[in-house]
């Protein structure tokens, strides 16, 4: 079984916050903002702003824009410019022409009926054939196996090995760019030393660290936030067609949030910047509950 230590290191304190524009900001992303920009500040690290917008089909008109003003509405402030993965394919494009030649990865033309008739892992199958393939999905010759690694909030993560063996896809078939290709590599552009987001991407993280060993890059540390759920399993997104958070009157919605994340609410000062340098002085990490969901009320 595979394993990778992110131990906390000396380099300074860079995290950032990822959206992807397929809609308006809800009350979930708040949470993964708020968490993240509490942990950075706190620790008085950089808070990076990060547009995820590589998959047009899912991406809405206007939607970049406005949630970058309701990150302003809400008090935020981040470091730098805001970075856009759509001018960034030319470096994804790189790396992997350097898998390819490096026997680093392959293509696949496996279908999903296919890979369900193998018990839904992918077996590796195409790998031989990689020669004779030069289109379809392009996978990860994945030799690191990572399926554990220590949480700086859930703690020590276990994935089942079928899943940590898995030579996962790193671009689609459409010829879109995969998440787990284009957010390893932004974070290593970026310097990233921590990422906090949501437990839904807690699996994802072992995929991502097997893909830092295959690049050599230094893998940043881990904090996963728990999801806000209206049912079990069912947790807040665009896709469920959540509500949008109230530009016009943040100041509950941001309390409602700090509470949601086991910190002490803090005071309507009529500034959202002053309630959030209050929110940031008495922040506790240890406070946030150590679940990977909460139900809320709708």
């Amino acid at each position: 079984m595979a394993t990778l230590s992110t131990a906390i290191s000396p380099r300074p304190y860079v995290g950032r916050f990822a959206p992807s524009p397929s809609g308006a900001l809800h009350f979930g992303s708040l949470i993964a903002a708020l968490g993240s920009y509490l942990r950075a500040r706190s620790l008085g690290g950089k808070w990076l702003i990060r547009m995820e917008d590589i998959d047009p089909p899912r991406e809405v008109k206007g939607a970049a824009d406005d949630i970058l003003r309701t990150l302003e509405a809400y008090g935020f402030e981040w470091d730098g410019t805001p970075l856009y993965q759509s001018t960034r394919t030319a470096a994804y494009q790189a790396k992997l022409d350097e898998l390819l030649v490096e026997d680093k990865a392959y293509f696949c033309q496996c279908s999903r009926k296919q890979i369900q008739a193998m018990g839904g892992i992918y077996d590796g199958r195409c790998h031989h054939l990689a020669t004779q393939h030069t289109t379809g999905a392009v996978r990860l010759v994945n030799r690191a196996h990572i399926a554990q690694f220590t949480d700086n909030l859930m703690g020590q993560i276990q994935v089942e090995h079928a899943f940590a063996a898995e030579d996962f896809i790193i671009k689609r078939s459409d010829g879109l760019y995969a998440y787990q290709l284009a957010v390893v590599l932004d974070d290593a552009y970026q310097g990233i030393s921590e990422v906090v987001r949501g437990c839904d991407l807690l699996e994802a993280s072992c995929r991502q660290l097997s893909l830092y060993q295959t690049l050599g890059f230094i893998p940043p540390e881990w904090l996963h936030l728990p999801l806000a759920s209206l049912t079990p399993g069912f947790k807040l997104s665009k896709q469920n067609h959540a509500q949008a958070i109230d530009k016009r009157n943040p100041q509950p919605s941001l309390n409602a949030a700090l509470a949601f994340l086991g910190q002490e609410s803090v005071e309507n000062q009529g500034s959202v910047s002053k309630m959030l340098e209050q929110a940031t002085a008495q922040f506790t990490l240890a406070a946030i509950p150590k679940q990977t969901e909460i139900l809320i009320d709708p």
